[in-house]
């Protein structure tokens, strides 16, 4: 039975990868930050995997700023693959706690690379870090490939540059199976309540349903390419697979403005999206990424990966989530 390692689990990515893994028969240890209050809504569904004589899936207290924990952490459990997903991964936000950023993102990439060297694991594990689209920001072609040079427009994407180089420099300085998955935006039911595409489908349930007037916005302009996370994380698994370590982007080739995934989001209630939507000046960034849009061809030739879901299908697919949970709510 292989053991995988989940940094950043409790989050989007990291619990969909939970489940793949699982569903492919891994015992599957994932890193949870101590809380007063408890922040594993996105996993409460694996509980079944934590009880028995059966268990497969184990948490351990733990955060990518103690180096210390870390070592001792990866030579209890000396997982096969370690899966780097931690992160403060809002880029608005990061130029609000930048110092932060920088740590956890960056910083904690190299602790747990140096964490695996340490722990004597280097030549046995397989490492995967989650680079970002956000790392080519002022794009310097379209579309954007793993040979674009980087243009990083925030601290949380300079972060991700910063680890993106070191997962490269520990693969060529210590022969480590190390691979990057430039990831460009992928969304889906379990994203973020304050990342946009969330924000957006969120508000029309709400909005639809009489419990909200307006949804305020920022830069309405600027174009992303956007799937489905759940389709994502097994981009991640398939690189761990391959023969050789090697970074790949995993993106759709579509890009879209965000008044395109307000139109897509609200037709899917009957409503015009021009009637609610107003502009929040507090909501821009300092420095604005206009275009992303990736080639994922390397990912479909070496990987056999390509994506399914399109934006529109994404949006209504977080649409009906949000409605769905609100109906819940009424209940409880």
């Amino acid at each position: 039975m292989k053991k995988a390692l989940i940094t950043g689990i409790t989050g989007q990515d990291g619990s969909y990868l939970a489940e793949l893994l699982l569903e492919k028969g891994y015992e599957v240890h994932g890193i949870v930050r101590r809380s007063s209050s408890m922040n594993r809504g996105r996993i409460d569904h694996l509980h079944e995997y934590e009880q028995g004589d059966n268990q497969r899936l184990f948490l351990h207290y733990g955060d990518l700023g103690d180096s210390v924990a870390l070592v001792k952490l990866l030579y209890q459990i000396q997982p096969d693959e370690v899966y780097n997903l931690a992160a403060q991964s809002h880029v608005r936000v990061s130029f609000d706690i930048p110092e932060y950023t920088v740590d956890a993102t960056g910083t904690g990439a190299v602790r747990i690379l140096e964490a695996i060297r340490e722990a004597g694991l280097g030549k046995h594990v397989r490492y995967y870090q989650a680079s970002s689209s956000e790392m080519f920001g002022k794009v310097q072609e379209v579309p954007q490939t793993e040979r674009t040079p980087l243009y990083p427009r925030s601290p949380y994407a300079c972060a991700k540059v910063m680890a993106h180089y070191l997962t490269i420099n520990y693969r060529e300085s210590y022969n480590l199976f190390a691979c990057s998955g430039i990831l460009f935006n992928h969304e889906s039911p379990r994203r973020g309540e304050n990342f946009v595409t969330r924000k957006i489908t969120r508000a029309v349930a709400r909005i639809k349903a009489g419990r909200q007037d307006k949804l305020y916005l920022g830069n309405l302009d600027s174009r992303r390419d956007w799937g489905y996370a759940k389709e994502y994380v097994e981009a991640m698994w398939l690189m761990l697979q391959q023969d050789e370590p090697d970074d790949y982007v995993v993106a759709t080739n579509e890009t879209h403005s965000i008044k395109d995934f307000l139109e897509a989001s609200f037709s899917c209630v009957d409503l015009d999206w021009q009637d609610f939507v107003e502009f929040d000046q507090r909501l821009l960034r300092p420095a604005e990424v206009d275009l992303l849009i990736g080639d994922y061809s390397k990912a479909k030739e070496k990987l056999g990966w390509e994506p399914q879901t399109r934006m529109k299908a994404l949006a209504e697919l977080m649409v009906r989530s949000d409605q769905e949970q609100l109906e819940r709510e009424r209940y409880w």
